[in-house]
């Protein structure tokens, strides 16, 4: 046996020798600890420089040529490749070609991981090895610990006795279990099919038993898609029964998967479904189908939908792709066998209320954009009647708008041109309004504004507007839909009607807009008021005295202080507003010292001359108790107020010009206090019998959510309609989260307004950082009247 060497020239001869040899034992370890994480591609595959340099440091070096070892005791530290190992004593056995780190040993990777043991011995090729009293904490927070590791064959790991968690250990009490871990017999690590395995384990929840699993295998944290059972979930209740969706995901290549899942269904039988899905470098695209035969469509009742097929499938698809960075084209479709499949069976990214099926083509470049769809709408509801047969296919809707770069006689040019084109198998009819029109529409509109600003010596700025529009129109309606528009009546009086298949209008506006901006402040606040009066000068609307041309996207006539000081109040391009009108009011923005602010609107609209558009005919009743069908037109206001502590407040209403009498409100308050956020919003709008609502809408909706400790929290909400006295609808629930768990737990109920029928569902759901996600769907499972 050799006797000991100071550290002086033995270490620089250590250092010589070893280099080429123990620097890659020693880098091994480094290795074979970081399996049991599994945050490396594989044993013998991380990219170390050849030239990378070891230095090796300790109390004392010993070689014993009878033995043929090389052996570094006390303080041991091994820097290489920046990756270091800390140990009590390494010993490297030139014979065996083995490496032993012995004694509190640590390692810190490149990446960051630490890994803990007690005794790492490997191979210097580390095909082979074998680690005690193993743990590992990774750089994204995951955490392994067994009580040995083996390694064979240059691709298996097995631990013995190993645990598993994403949960981080708790400072004060690091004895403490974590909030979940697995615990298994065996933990097997296949380098190269990229697998974790679990033999007989169980889930631990707060260091209690929960799920005992004979075996499960999950993929290679470091892998990123990998073929495999995913989470199942459950879905279901009420006529469809109860069910749990099993996925199988498919990792067909690096650009492209597929996912198949089958739901077994305790009423209706098993729905099969499927998603395609591929990317791109400048998109990616999906392709869904899903469909059952179902077994007991009596489940439902006579007058819903569901219960006329068994039969019943459904083929979307969604895609985006960039052609450049101004560029995009796009599409989102569903066909179905009935109109409420995909929404009654839940199928993801298309079980909306309403669906919107598009294709489209989009532009932007600074302030000027295109945008050119093709779009179709399925209601989806479960009524055999309803909404869906007459929602059209509108084939184009295009939009253009553009501002030059440069000013044209000081001022800014903004052109624009909107073409709609509309088919409708069904018409939808009411006593009160045309709603929707059998046949096909179809409208070009072209207009061009210029406005330039002035601002005179005391502060008042003067804007000129000048703007021009032409429309052409086409209308091809069904015999029954000229016939309604013939014998249309508005509040039992006979109205004019003009048919025809082609209509031209055009309308020029000259306006002008005044506003005098005026700042006082004090030692704590400022405050600024802004007068603002506007005048448009205009002809009477075309075609104001007959109907005959479809209003498609000017039914909604929303008049308030947001409106106040628009050209054209109208909600679309269908209806054009005409004759002479005057807008007046005042702005006000305050700060305050210690960090209050307030803003406020109020003013009125005045009708000067020619015809009012807005008590003109109209299929829809679009400008009917809007506040602007007198001459002089209802007041509008808002205000509203936010305060440094998290409480804001806003109010906004239209009022009758001559009572004051309350017309429209919206009020609204919202306030974040200590742990405690609350929102509610209260809405009244009053009667409206040509619109369609016969009665005052008055509602009063909620929502909170308090956090009760760190990690969980508490949320609530709720609609109420004061009318009717009925809640709408109602939720509520809890939430855990941390930085490995997630727990969510919600109830809701939702009853119609007008029969009182009540919908109940209930949902959970499980997140595990890293091993995934479980739960239910919030789907219906019980209704009662």
């Amino acid at each position: 046996m050799g006797g000991a060497v100071d550290r002086g020239r033995g270490t620089n001869r250590l250092t010589r020798r070893l280099r080429a040899r123990a620097g890659v034992a020693i880098i091994a370890l480094v290795a074979a600890a970081s399996v049991a994480a599994a945050q490396v591609d594989g044993f013998g595959e991380r990219d170390l420089p050849e030239d990378a340099q070891m230095l090796l440091s300790a109390d004392t070096l010993v070689y014993d040529n009878d033995r043929n070892t090389i052996t570094a005791v006390g303080g041991v530290q091994i820097e290489y490749a920046g990756n270091r190992l800390v140990a009590q004593r390494v010993t490297y056995d030139r014979s065996t070609s083995r490496v032993i780190a012995s004694g509190n040993v640590e390692i810190i990777e490149s990446d960051g991981n630490r890994i803990y043991a007690d005794q790492i011995d490997v191979t210097d090729d580390f095909s082979d090895g074998f680690v005690e009293a193993l743990r590992v904490e990774t750089i994204d927070e995951t955490y392994f610990a067994a009580e040995s590791a083996e390694r064979a064959g240059g691709r298996v790991t097995t631990f013995n006795r190993g645990v598993y968690t994403a949960c981080e250990p708790c400072e004060e009490r690091p004895d403490r279990p974590p909030l979940w871990q697995v615990k298994a017999r065996k933990i097997i690590w296949d380098g190269e099919a990229k697998t974790i395995r679990f033999e007989r384990a169980r889930f631990e929840f707060f260091g209690v038993p929960l799920a005992f699993l004979p075996a499960f295998e999950i993929a290679d944290p470091t892998v990123e898609r990998k073929s495999g059972f995913l989470m199942p979930s459950i879905l279901g209740g009420s006529e469809r029964g109860y069910g749990v969706k099993v996925p199988y995901y498919l990792a067909l290549s690096p650009t492209y998967d597929l996912t198949v899942a089958v739901t077994p269904y305790s009423k209706q039988g098993f729905l099969g479904e499927a998603e395609w899905r591929q990317q791109f470098n400048n998109g990616r695209y999906n392709l869904k189908i899903a469909g059952i035969s179902q077994q007991e469509p009596e489940a439902w009742e006579n007058w819903e939908v569901d219960r006329l097929q068994e039969e019943r499938g459904m083929i979307g698809s969604q895609g985006h792709f960039d052609i450049n960075p101004r560029w995009s084209f796009g599409w989102d479709v569903l066909v179905q066998s009935d109109k409420n499949f995909s929404r009654t069976y839940e199928i993801e990214g298309f079980d909306q209320a309403v669906h919107r099926s598009e294709l489209y083509l989009i532009g932007l470049d600074d302030r000027n954009y295109f945008d050119l769809h093709a779009y179709h709408f399925h209601v989806q509801e479960d009524s055999i009647g309803g909404r869906h047969a007459s929602q059209p296919w509108v084939l184009p809707s295009f939009d253009y708008s553009y501002t030059p770069d440069e000013p044209l006689a000081g001022g800014e040019l903004n052109l624009d041109v909107n073409a709609q084109g509309l088919y409708r198998d069904e018409g939808m009819y009411n006593p009160t309004k045309l709603q929707g029109l059998k046949g096909d529409s179809a409208r070009l509109t072209a207009q061009a504004e210029w406005k330039r600003s002035f601002v005179t010596d005391n502060g008042l700025v003067l804007t000129p507007i000048l703007h021009a529009r032409g429309d052409t129109i086409h209308a091809n309606l069904s015999p029954e839909a000229v016939g309604r528009i013939e014998n249309f009546t508005i509040d039992g009086a006979q109205t004019r009607s003009d048919i025809r298949t082609s209509y031209y209008r055009a309308m020029a506006t000259a306006g002008l807009e005044a506003r005098w901006p005026v700042l006082f402040s004090t030692a704590s606040s400022t405050h600024v008021l802004e007068p603002t009066g506007q005048i448009f000068v205009r002809p009477d609307e075309p075609y104001h005295d007959k109907l005959g041309i479809p209003n498609e996207d000017a039914q909604s006539m929303v008049f308030d202080a947001t409106t106040l000081f628009e050209r054209d109040k109208f909600s679309g391009y269908d209806r054009i507003e005409g004759g002479t009108r005057a807008n007046l009011g005042i702005r006000y923005s305050g700060r305050f010292g210690d960090g209050w602010t307030a803003h406020g609107l109020f003013g009125q609209s005045y009708h000067l001359g020619g015809v009012n558009s807005y008590a003109s005919a109209d299929l829809v009743n679009a400008g009917a108790y809007s506040g602007l069908e007198t001459d002089i037109s209802d007041f509008v206001g808002l205000v509203g107020i936010t305060t440094p502590s998290g409480l804001s407040l806003s109010a906004g209403g239209r009022f009758d010009e001559e009572t004051f009498a309350l017309r429209r409100t919206d009020l609204r308050a919202g306030a974040t206090v200590g742990p405690v956020t609350a929102n509610v919003q209260y809405a009244f709008i009053e009667a409206q019998p040509l619109y369609g609502f016969d009665e005052d809408r008055r509602e009063v909706s909620g929502g909170t959510s308090v956090r009760l400790h760190e990690n969980w929290r508490a949320f609530a909400s709720g609609t109420y309609d004061l009318e009717k006295q009925i809640m709408v609808k109602n939720s509520f629930g809890f939430a855990y989260d941390d930085e490995c768990f997630i727990y969510t737990m919600r109830f809701s109920q939702e009853r119609d307004r007008n029969n009182g029928e009540q919908e109940f569902s209930f949902g959970f759901n499980i997140s595990l950082r890293t091993l995934g996600e479980f739960g239910t769907a919030p789907g219906a499972f019980g209704r009662t009247n």
